[in-house]
């Protein structure tokens, strides 16, 4: 661990710029899901109670430099109120004048939310200057947002280069809990990853036959290895193309030593909706006007067998088309399994990515994994063993 957290900081009237991700949704003018802002709180309560003023930098929806009032911060006052409980004041720039006068005006015990840094394109493009102006309204510089740390920005890189810099809270269980998974996991080691393409995790499958001794491939992405391997996977989602990239990954497994974990058997239907009549046959028994729609009981019962005898599992993607009954069974008996181990202290689980997320809350285990990370991008970039530069800041 090469970065501070809050322990290492002197906060007493300090003000405490603390870089958040609060990119929830809104509709009609009120959070309809206010997760990320749930999982900042204990950061802001901290510097309060340690006599800093927190001032909240953050962005909202992709405003590419121009002033958007749809993508203002102002309307999540309602949301930060509540799960401080305590007051937030606004400042309706994130520099210059409105906002020195908010950071000057803020009282111990409340908490400031300055307006969209991307209401500034010097944001995105890292501008020194702008960096510098985000600086010299604090004292402390924090950053808790692990799903921006994979962006070169001025309020996620280059402000943690002027200031004493920090973990949040978030920040720091984020990458502890990714440490232990990957990067010095109890071994053996499972990961698992689903998802449509083959092409869009081919650094993440790289990466991971060099660091895992198991890998489960589910998805649409299991039915491009299943083609390479010559089987006719009738009309299936499949890379075709990527054929011999799944072989060139199956070869680069097996001289690392990584067992890889296909569907043996495979459940097909004619048609793409809910309840559509389905078989489970063997996967090379795939009828030719059928689609591959989720992982069979044997290939579960195989993905539980290697469950049994890993100490830490790591998961990005479902095994199959969980957003559809019957078609989530795999991949719900795969989390049951993970959500029971890890309850029985006999399995680290760490997981991410959107749809992973979402398969998980579906299966009713939100609570029940080591750690459940909100970040998307940042969490592939990191599995795929790239530097964060948010992360790398910290450690500068």
């Amino acid at each position: 661990m090469g970065w501070k957290t809050l322990d290492d900081m002197e906060l007493d009237g300090k003000v405490v710029l603390v870089r958040v991700d609060i990119n929830v949704p809104v509709e009609d003018g009120r959070v309809t899901d206010d997760t990320r802002i749930r999982r900042i709180v204990p950061t802001v309560k901290d510097i309060v109670a340690r006599g800093g003023k927190p001032v909240l930098l953050a962005h909202f929806g992709r405003p590419k430099g121009q002033v958007v009032p749809e993508m203002s911060l102002k309307p999540l006052l309602p949301a930060l109120s509540a799960a401080f409980d305590m007051p937030v004041k606004f400042a309706s720039d994130c520099i210059g004048a409105p906002a020195k006068e908010a950071v000057a005006a803020l009282q111990p015990g409340e908490v400031l939310l300055l307006e969209n840094t991307r209401f500034h394109k010097e944001e995105t493009e890292n501008d020194p200057a702008f960096a510098a102006a985000l600086a010299a309204l604090g004292d402390v510089y924090v950053n808790d947002a692990f799903s921006a740390a994979h962006r070169a920005h001025a309020s996620t890189e280059g402000i943690a280069r002027l200031l004493p810099a920090c973990a949040g809270r978030l920040m720091q269980a984020e990458l502890s809990a990714l440490e232990k998974a990957l990067g010095d996991p109890e071994r053996p080691v499972l990961a698992v990853v689903g998802g449509a393409k083959v092409s869009t995790k081919l650094d993440l499958l790289g990466n991971l036959v060099g660091k895992v001794d198991h890998l489960v491939i589910g998805g649409g992405m299991a039915n491009t290895f299943l083609a390479a391997q010559g089987l006719d996977v009738g009309k299936s989602l499949c890379e075709h193309d990527m054929a011999e990239t799944a072989r060139e990954i199956l070869a680069k497994a097996e001289a690392a030593g990584c067992e890889i974990i296909l569907p043996g058997d495979i459940v097909v239907a004619r048609e793409f909706r809910e309840n559509a009549p389905h078989e489970v046959v063997a996967a090379d028994a795939c009828p030719a006007d059928a689609m591959i729609l989720d992982a069979g009981p044997e290939t579960v019962a195989r993905i539980k067998a290697a469950l049994a005898g890993a100490k830490t599992v790591v998961m990005n993607g479902p095994l199959g088309v969980f957003e559809m009954k019957p078609f989530e069974a795999a991949t719900f008996a795969m989390v049951d399994e993970i959500a029971r181990l890890t309850g029985a202290g006999r399995l680290v689980s760490v997981a991410g990515g959107g749809d992973t997320v979402a398969a998980i809350n579906a299966s009713g285990h939100g609570g029940d994994f080591s750690y459940i990370s909100t970040a998307g991008g940042a969490f592939l970039e990191w599995m795929e063993g790239k530097v964060l530069p948010g992360v790398a800041a910290l450690e500068a």
